[in-house]
Parts: structure tokens; C-alpha cells; sequence
């Protein structure tokens, strides 16, 4: 059920932006009279599931979801329909308009996605504002995971500064990002009162980037177990575990962390267990019967409920300032991440991916925030891949015209066939490629 829950999500968060960016063509195609003869969310080689005729445009639904498309008249595409273009230049076609007309149909879909993420973004600002745990109020310091430790960080360690950048609000993703897009060189830590840089080896530049340790906290805050729920019929609830219990230890080992707990139960395998817990400030020694089950049925407090958050509020005019503002820095880390590859500092195998890639952006269970925040997301990696100067996607029509208002000379139309095929084949073997890569984590279990 969770599968088909995340695969629901991608595919309606898809859908929305595919139609979207695809009306982002259409409408000034229609607006400067040229005929739009098919808008199909998602291709439809050889058939299609869905279609209906309403004017000059046949609406339609295809069977391939890799996209979607329009099709105006008079203009080389996809589609590589040259029949036509072989025919006498009509009033009505895209090949008859203006330069600057044609630059704008072509760019309508991108504009449409980049201001789709922005104002996104700037709607769930306004609606949830942006809640955070100031860096300060986690008098606890650190727990370092595995990772965190080669790095050289310590239990207790007080995060200062990742590179040039102030560690002012507690979130894990700000060292994952300065280290393998901004080349943090340094970690500063407060350690036992003392200040202490730690170097980054250059290792981790990609480490932390790639694919293997995506979903991997590097550290977390440092809290133990403190159980909210108790699922009904649970071992938990069998063996008389209650809400505000501490899970301190497990079969005689303490638990030093919450991230503990997962593990020392996965280790069990579904074995009695016998639980150490705080309750009341009274320290009690519970048995659990695991009955073969692998899982306790114990929620837990999250850091929020232990280190007090904030949450920043904003108007409607600064929330679509501050989405734009958002939208920009995450667009301007996708380009550091492609430069960063140029370098050789990322391995494209670890930090590219195709569809399964975005579908783990999203939960198992439904959860509009969530939903729309990956949707912002989706629709500014679309707009940006799409504007690359590529034949065959919207930027590379757009360096086309570009150069013709630069220099008066339109490309020909055989010219254009070549190149939209050349740049039809590459896209197509990057996708593969990105879904590929997929493919092969889910084969070897990642």
C-alpha cells in the first residue's frame, strides 16, 4: 500500500506539472494565432489511452509517461512531421511568426515552471511558515552517526560553522550541502568547551552527495526514546509499555540514542526482548514478548518536542518573496552540483537518477505538505533541465531563435531536423541512462 501511495504522489505531482508546463506553450501559441494541433499529457506513440478534437487542437492522454507535449503547426519538433514542413508557409504557423513570438511560445513552459516553484514554495511559507530548532537551544550537542564520526565529529560536539557558513539553525542537510556543493574545507565545533576546526577530507565531497548515503543522517540531535504512542495489540502494548516511557537499554546494553532502538530491535530479530525504561523518574525492567515480530509499535517524540522550535511567519508578499529567494538558492545549488561533476569532484553514478530517484522523495503515507514542497521541487529541476541548450528540449529552440535575432539568419529546416534528432537521441540516452542507474541500486539492495 505505501508503494502504491508514493507512486500515486509522483505520478499526480508529474501530471500537474507536465499539463502546466505544456499550457505554458500553448497559451501563447493561441494568443499570436498559431494552431496548436495536439496538447497530450504524457507521448502517445502508435496509441493512445484518451482523446478528444475541440477546435484545430486534439486533447489527448498518451500511454509512455516521459512527458508530454504540443504540437503547434509550421515548426520542426519531435514529432520530425517534415511533410508539412515542406508545404508553403500559412499565416497560422509557428515558422510565420515573428522571432520574438516564437522566443516567447518556447519559453512559456519553463517561465510557467520556474514561477509554479516559486510561488509553491512561497504558499507553504505562508501557510506553515518555516519552522526550525535554533542550533543554541540543542544544549546537548551532537550524536554522531558512523559517517559523522570519519569525519571527526564526536557525541556532544556543538556545531559552530560548516565552512564560511554559520551553523545558527540545527539541520543536518546545511553540512551535507556546504561539504559536497560549497566545498567546506572546515568543521568548527565546540568541544568540552574548547573550540576545535576539524579538516574534511575531499572523500566526502562525494560521499555526501552520492547516492549510497542520500537518506543517511550524518548526525543527529542528542535525545534517548521517549515513546508518544503505543499501537494497540502491539508487543509494546502487550508488555505494558505507556506513553513518556524512556527506553534506556535493551537486553542489558544502554541505549545511548533514539537511533539506538531501531537498531537493537532489528538485531533481535524477533526475539524476547527485555526493555530498560524511565518512567516517573523510577527506572523499570520490562519483558516483551516478540512473538517472531520484528517491531516494538512505539512511536516517539520528535527533537522539536525536546528543544524548543521556532517558527518564522511571513505575510503574503514576503512569503512570495522569501519562495523566489528559496527557489533561487536551491536552482543555484543544482548548478554548483553540475560544475562540481565537471570537476570531477561528483561521480554522476552516485548523484544522478531517474523516476524511482524522485519517487523517493516522497513518503509512504499522504501528506500534503510534503507533497506540494516536492512538487516546488520537481517543477525548478524540470524548468532548469529544460532551458539547458540542448535540440530537442525548449532551451535548444531557444538558442535557435536566439541566434537568428542575433544575426538575421534562420537555421534551415533540415538543419533543424538533424540537430532535434541528434538532441532527441541524447536526451534519450540520458534518461535511460539516469533510470538505469536506478535500476542497478534496486539490484544491488540500495
Amino acid at each position: 500500500m505505501g508503494l502504491l501511495i508514493v507512486i500515486g504522489q509522483l505520478f499526480l505531482s508529474l501530471s500537474i506539472l507536465i499539463v502546466l508546463h505544456e499550457f505554458g506553450h500553448f497559451l501563447p501559441a493561441k494568443l499570436f494565432g498559431a494552431r496548436v494541433e495536439k496538447f497530450y499529457l504524457f507521448f502517445d506513440p502508435w496509441f493512445e489511452l484518451f482523446k478528444f478534437k475541440k477546435g484545430d487542437t486534439e486533447y489527448g492522454i498518451g500511454w509512455l509517461p516521459l512527458g508530454g507535449y504540443v504540437k503547434i503547426a509550421g515548426m520542426v519538433d519531435e514529432s520530425m512531421d517534415m511533410e508539412q514542413m515542406q508545404q508553403p508557409e500559412q499565416p497560422w504557423e509557428f515558422r510565420s511568426k515573428p522571432t520574438w513570438q516564437r522566443l516567447i511560445i518556447m519559453v512559456g513552459g519553463v517561465v510557467v515552471n520556474f514561477v509554479l516553484g516559486f510561488f509553491i514554495w512561497g504558499l507553504l511559507l505562508f501557510g506553515y511558515g518555516n519552522e526550525f530548532i535554533p542550533s543554541e537551544n540543542v544544549t546537548t550537542g551532537i550524536y554522531a552517526d558512523s559517517l559523522g564520526l570519519e569525519l571527526g565529529l564526536m557525541h556532544g560536539d556543538h556545531i559552530l560553522k560548516v565552512g564560511d557558513r554559520n551553523f545558527d539553525k540545527f539541520n543536518e542537510g546545511v553540512l551535507r550541502q556546504e561539504i559536497s556543493i560549497n566545498n567546506a574545507k572546515t568543521i568548527l565545533v565546540r568541544r568540552n568547551g574548547k573550540e576545535v576546526s576539524l579538516p574534511v577530507d575531499k572523500k566526502f565531497v562525494n560521499i555526501l552527495a552520492g547516492n549510497t548515503y542520500k537518506n543517511y543522517d550524518v548526525f543527529h540531535a542528542d535525545f534517548l526514546w521517549k515513546i508518544t504512542e503505543v499501537s494497540k495489540d502491539s508487543p509494546a502494548a502487550k508488555a505494558g509499555l505507556q506513553g513518556d516511557d524512556v527506553i534506556i537499554g535493551i537486553n542489558g546494553v544502554p541505549a545511548r540514542h533514539w537511533t539506538d532502538v531501531p537498531k537493537m530491535v532489528g538485531k533481535n530479530k524477533g526475539e524476547n526482548m527485555n526493555l530498560r525504561v524511565e518512567r516517573n523518574q523510577e527506572k523499570l525492567n520490562i519483558p516483551v514478548a516478540m512473538n517472531g515480530e520484528n517491531r516494538l509499535g512505539i512511536g516517539r517524540y520528535g527533537a522539536n518536542e525536546f528543544f524548543k522550535s521556532t517558527i518564522e511567519t511571513y505575510s503574503f508578499g514576503q512569503a512570495m518573496a522569501m519562495g523566489v529567494s528559496k527557489g533561487l538558492d536551491f536552482l543555484g545549488t543544482q548548478i554548483k552540483a553540475f560544475g562540481q561533476m565537471g570537476k570531477g569532484n561528483l561521480n554522476p553514478n552516485e548523484t544522478m537518477g531517474g523516476f524511482a530517484s524522485f519517487a523517493k522523495l516522497f513518503p509512504p503515507t499522504w501528506d500534503w505538505y510534503i507533497f506540494w514542497r516536492n512538487t516546488a521541487l520537481i517543477s525548478l529541476i524540470l524548468a532548469f533541465m529544460n532551458i539547458l541548450p540542448i535540440p530537442a528540449l525548449d532551451g535548444g529552440h531557444v538558442m535557435f531563435l536566439l541566434y537568428e535575432m542575433v544575426t538575421g539568419r534562420k537555421p534551415s529546416d533540415t538543419f533543424l531536423q538533424y540537430a532535434t534528432v541528434a538532441g532527441f537521441v541524447f536526451v534519450l540516452g540520458l534518461l535511460f541512462y539516469a533510470n538505469g542507474l536506478d535500476v542497478l541500486r534496486w539490484w544491488r539492495g540500495e
